[in-house]
């Protein structure tokens, strides 16, 4: 659904001249919240969701509503009603969901703010896999107030955009300073000490980069050395940690949407409809069972990462083709959410932007930082990709 405006600004400020390309999870006042299902919209929402009276308020205009993958729980960039928008980045791949909508927006440049969500990586992949600049923010730090949920204890606001200027200025009108009192509208020579002294340091963990295909996983180790990042090892139980990251998103996501899903059968594409089956297995002995597993592994990844930056390849693959079978596409989508869910299940905020191309297609780099460093973050990310040229 789109507009010129679909909705005006509600004054002019310092996002005036950009217009936004929203989610269909956010409430948009005089709009249903769609969620990628065709038969799940009701009423009209009768007020913004907090992020999108925010944007409003700083001058922004929204000019579409965006579709998503079937109640944002996937990765692809598919719909089975509406279809799979076209990757400009690479039309012969899949564009990367959920917030596939809002980053294709972006891509073909009809907005210049993708507004999305992040519960396992739904604001990095796309980015990814499109050349784009992306933040999930640290869990919690924006209102999520008139967003429908997935995984409350995993959904964050995130948006995407092609420059990192941009991803800075709506950092400012959405985020409160980091706990140092730092913004993100310096300069990208002041992020450039930031991110290469003490107290902090850029590092990676080459074992975790080794999640990734062959040639992502070189390019972010290259991209590593020429930042200086220092080598560690972040003991992180990756299978366990993932097994109990699905465990507890599931349990949640049934809780959510499940008593809908049982009085509408068939409403759902079989991809999706698959996981909310599983989903509906969870008990709440596994869930808590699960819920201490990550509660421990989000104060050791906290703890790693307190005064360092940790690199990541955003995705374990590049965008898969558009014809590739569904178990290609499983395969590809858990190798990937193994290192998403690091930052989701810590509640850590993370950066993507484009690190280069192979063969033609994008590639992208991650930045996981402390909790409360958004803007820092941002920061670190604006100076890496200004020194990797």
């Amino acid at each position: 659904m789109r507009g010129a405006p679909l909705i005006a600004a509600s004054g002019p400020g310092p996002l005036s001249g950009h217009t936004i390309a929203v989610k269909d999870l956010y409430a948009v006042a005089g709009f249903a919240i769609g969620a990628g299902v065709r038969d799940y919209p009701g009423d009209p929402e009768p007020e913004h969701a907090t992020a999108v009276a925010a944007l409003l308020a700083a001058g922004a205009d929204i000019t579409g509503i965006a579709h998503t993958d079937e109640f944002a729980y996937s990765i692809t960039g598919s719909n089975g009603t509406y279809g799979m928008p076209v990757n400009p980045a690479a039309p012969q791949r899949i564009p990367g969901g959920s917030s596939s909508g809002s980053a294709v927006a972006i891509a073909r440049g009809e907005a210049t703010i993708g507004l999305g969500t992040d519960t396992a990586g739904s604001i990095r992949v796309p980015a990814a896999y499109q050349g784009l600049w992306g933040i999930r923010t640290t869990h919690g730090r924006i209102s999520s107030d008139g967003l429908l949920p997935l995984a409350q204890s995993f959904d964050a606001v995130g948006w995407m955009t092609r420059d990192p200027q941009t991803l800075a200025a709506v950092a400012n009108c959405l985020l409160p300073p980091d706990a140092s009192g730092v913004g993100s509208g310096a300069a990208p020579e002041s992020a450039i000490d930031d991110v290469t002294a003490k107290p902090v340091r850029l590092v990676v963990d080459t074992g975790l980069c080794k999640v990734a295909d062959a040639a992502l996983a070189a390019a972010v180790r290259t991209a590593a050395d020429t930042l200086a990042a220092a080598p560690m090892t972040l003991d992180a139980d990756l299978e366990s940690w993932f097994t109990a990251f699905r465990t507890i998103q599931a349990y949640e996501a049934w809780r959510n949407h499940g008593p809908w899903i049982t009085t509408h059968p068939g409403a759902l594409t079989p991809e999706v409809a698959q996981r909310f089956a599983f989903a509906a297995t969870i008990t709440p002995a596994a869930a808590d069972r699960s819920r201490r597993l990550l509660d421990a592994a989000a104060s050791h990844l906290r703890s790693a990462l307190t005064g360092r930056i940790l690199l990541l390849p955003s995705t374990a693959t590049y965008p898969p083709l558009r014809t590739a079978n569904p178990a290609e596409l499983e395969a590809g989508r858990t190798r990937t959410l193994h290192l998403t869910c690091l930052a989701s299940l810590a509640g850590l905020p993370a950066v993507t932007f484009p690190l280069s191309e192979t063969d033609g297609l994008p590639i992208g780099l991650c930045l996981i930082g402390a909790p409360g460093t958004d803007h820092s973050l941002i920061r670190a990310a604006h100076a890496a990709a200004d020194r990797l040229g």
